[in-house]
């Protein structure tokens, strides 16, 4: 694909594309972004300014690497590393643990494009593991509708029915629309501060890092997994599929050093996007696959502008029921558990170990400092050996 150039008439059904793409992935997953940010220890004003970095970073790298390769590269934020914030909590040294963290994770990206035994050490990780892991991690966060309903019925109930409908007429927009249903209750039912303008400007706040042991091991580690596990690798095969040949080493390194960027600006990581990389990399972009890379061009522009909204997206979020936040996204994150859960139990040698992995990530646990992702994996790698173990011993 990176070896013919693109033809130079516009292709409007691939700025089309973009634009979709990029609705999507904003008002998709921007609450869960935010909601991991604020469960970390960030201020209402230090989100707003790690959503900011996080939109415009994916979109100037967006804008980079698909002008670069004329390939459609969508970049995104973790989604599942925003939920993995969310169940891990404050660890100590507070927030500016967490941007130590995602530093780090940032920098081990870096070395995961320049060093390919580190990258191959991280492939090794069996995706039954990697999958139940992140099951675990979302399952208290997919569980909020449910307890939203019956805790805030008035506010829950029309946001998931919403979300059904459009599920079964409009799948790609369930999310987006019950997130806007969801902001026209909070704006109806709560006092926004609307008395000066400033409230909604960008206003970025830079946080210096701290680094603790407690924040490497129970941030660091476990994002680092969950974003090359569940977003690299499936962006990675979403284009694929599609026919290019993706320059992972360049995307790696651009994506690395973008968190690194980000972090100090309370920032988590930024990746291969893997369901908006389907929108911009699919034919409904352009039928002439040499085209699409306007798709993924034009998502990361309106990403730019999306992050300037970022401020406005946040205030809104603070000013709304927590628990409905929470249950909005448990709504974004059904596709991603179910889709954990079938990977984790896809291989019948693994699931012993998977469902180990899924309880113990799952259970909350947090000891010596680290928590429950951290300790999933471990139980279910030494569960996963022992199963090896006994098995080939049967066999001998």
């Amino acid at each position: 694909m990176t070896e013919v150039a693109a033809p130079s008439r516009v292709s409007y059904s691939a700025i089309g594309a973009g634009i979709t793409a990029a609705v999507v992935g904003f008002g998709s997953s921007f609450p869960v972004v935010v909601q991991g940010l604020a469960s970390v220890g960030a201020s209402e004003q230090e989100a707003a300014s790690g959503l900011m970095a996080l939109s415009i970073l994916m979109g100037l790298s967006a804008v980079i690497l698909s002008w670069r390769s004329r390939d459609p590269v969508s970049i995104a934020w973790s989604t599942p590393g925003a939920a993995l914030l969310i169940s891990t909590g404050v660890v100590d040294g507070g927030f500016p643990a967490a941007v130590g963290a995602f530093l780090l994770t940032g920098l081990l990206i870096v070395i995961a494009a320049a060093v390919r035994p580190f990258r191959d050490l991280v492939s090794a990780i069996p995706s039954s593991l990697a999958n139940a892991m992140l099951a675990g991690i979302l399952l208290k966060l997919c569980l909020a509708p449910v307890e939203a309903m019956g805790t805030v019925p008035q506010y829950a109930l029309p946001v998931v029915i919403v979300w059904a409908v459009m599920l079964r007429f409009a799948r790609l927009y369930a999310v987006p629309v019950a997130v806007a249903v969801t902001a026209v209750i909070i704006v109806a039912s709560t006092d926004l501060p609307v008395g000066s303008t400033a409230v909604f400007l960008p206003d970025p706040v830079l946080i210096f890092p701290d680094f603790t042991w407690s924040a490497m091991v129970s941030i660091a580690i476990p994002l680092f997994i969950v974003t090359m596990a569940s977003q690299n690798v499936p962006g990675i095969a979403v284009l694929q599929a599609y026919g290019y040949r993706p320059r992972i080493r360049e995307t790696f390194l651009v994506t690395g050093f973008g968190t690194m960027i980000g972090a100090p600006f309370g920032g988590q990581a930024i990746n291969y996007a893997a369901i908006t990389a389907a929108i911009c990399a699919g034919p409904d972009a352009d039928p002439d696959p040499r085209r699409r890379w306007v798709a993924a061009f034009t998502s990361g522009v309106f990403y730019i502008v999306f992050g300037f909204a970022a401020t406005f997206a946040t205030v809104l979020i603070a000013a709304s029921p927590p628990l409905l936040i929470q249950a909005v996204a448990g709504l974004a994150l059904m596709g991603a558990l179910a889709n954990s859960l079938l990977g984790a139990m896809q291989a019948a040698d693994d699931r012993d170990a998977a469902i180990v992995t899924f309880v113990v990530a799952a259970s909350g646990l947090s000891f010596l400092g680290v928590g429950s992702a951290f300790w999933g994996l471990i139980a279910g790698g030494a569960m996963l050996l022992l199963s090896r173990w006994r098995r080939k011993n049967r066999e001998s």
